[in-house]
């Protein structure tokens, strides 16, 4: 069974960094792709940053330039480093895990930036 789990979230002052952590258990991590997903209040859930397998990233044109995915596959932990917070990156930050057909979820990690 695929577990995520995030952590690193909290409240920071606009223009501060948090990095988000999220450890997987239950598969082999190092073969699929990960990423992060944000959702503010009374919005949808929109992509943030994926990354491949092979290293490869991807960013919201929102987030490019500010922040930076990872992985480290020995530890079987993505990051989501973000620095230059503003306020209107406050939200719930989800990790993914994309394994074929299907895609898993963390239970999410509140980060509030104030201004």
């Amino acid at each position: 069974q695929v577990q995520l789990v995030e952590s690193g979230g909290g409240l920071v002052q606009a223009g501060g960094s948090l990095r988000l952590s999220c450890a997987a258990s239950g598969t082999i991590f190092s073969i699929y792709a990960m990423g992060w997903y944000c959702q503010a209040p009374g919005k949808q859930r929109e992509l943030v940053a994926v990354i491949s397998s092979g290293g490869s990233t991807n960013y919201a044109d929102s987030v490019k330039g500010r922040f930076t995915i990872s992985r480290d596959n020995a530890k079987n932990t993505v990051y989501l480093q973000m620095n230059s917070l503003k306020p209107e990156d406050t939200a719930v930050y989800y990790c993914i895990l994309d394994r074929g057909p299907r895609r898993y979820w963390g239970q999410g990690t509140q980060v509030t930036v104030s201004s």
